[in-house]
């Protein structure tokens, strides 16, 4: 969607705000032996308490109040009885619905201890989101983002995972633009504009370039081995820096 009132910017926020309250309470909530249905339960609860209802639900009936994807899980994991063990890499993912707007965040983290390959992962994909979200202005290539993720993944010699992407989201969950790619496309000719709502969401990892869907039809995969890193903000393209609307 395109900002077009003061009240979609304050709709924005107030749900911006609670799917990144809610990703924080949870990834400090997580603990070895709890399993990840216990995890989205805590999501569930925290989601309500903001008045807002969980977005893959509303939008995909996806089994879970959230996503919650570790170690070889790269992206939409369905919250179950497995177990959170010490020295996992954890992802969640938390987008919701509040009064007909949407918003979209993630982040990735580790059940201490952590090697040091594991924290550099996560650090530089955390460094991707941010220069990628201060590299989107309007006027500007739509693939600056890409390029802004590449970057970093290249000067941290990570690898990116190109099936999955960014994408436009405001009046629901999925919108135009719908592809965003983390990586440069050089054929991408679309131009961002002041007031588009985007997520950004770069995707490292350490061995894989692509995902499979797992055989419960929603996980995605990474190939044996492989650890992987997501953060995600919800934006709004201005002529400056962005505003970012996920933040606790």
């Amino acid at each position: 969607m395109t900002i077009e009132t003061d009240n979609d910017l304050r709709e924005l926020k107030k749900v911006g705000r609670a799917v990144a309250l809610t990703l924080k309470e949870m990834i400090s909530s997580a603990e070895p032996g709890m399993t990840t249905r216990e995890l989205d339960l805590i999501g569930k609860s925290l989601l309500e308490s903001y008045g807002a209802k969980s977005a893959p639900k509303v939008s995909y009936d996806f089994p879970g109040y959230t996503c919650i994807s570790i170690n070889e899980e790269v992206a939409h994991g369905i919250p179950g009885d497995r177990i959170i063990k010490p020295g996992d890499v954890v992802n969640i993912d938390v987008s919701a619905e509040k009064n007909g707007y949407f918003a979209d965040t993630g982040g990735t983290f580790i059940v201490p201890p952590g090697d040091l390959l594991k924290k550099r992962l996560i650090s530089s994909a955390r460094i991707a989101l941010s220069e990628a979200c201060h590299s989107a202005k309007a006027g500007k290539p739509l693939n600056s983002i890409g390029k802004a993720i590449q970057k970093v993944a290249k000067r941290k010699n990570f690898k990116i995972i190109r099936n999955l992407c960014g994408h436009g989201v405001g009046r629901g969950l999925h919108e135009n633009p719908k592809e965003i790619p983390g990586y440069y496309e050089p054929n991408d000719k679309r131009i961002l504009h002041e007031g588009l709502v985007i997520a950004i969401e770069p995707f490292l990892s350490t061995k894989s370039n692509f995902v499979s869907e797992g055989n419960d039809g929603w996980t995605l995969i990474g190939s044996k081995g492989n650890f992987s890193a997501q953060f995600e903000h919800t934006i709004v393209i201005t002529n400056g820096k962005p505003i970012i609307l996920t933040v606790a």
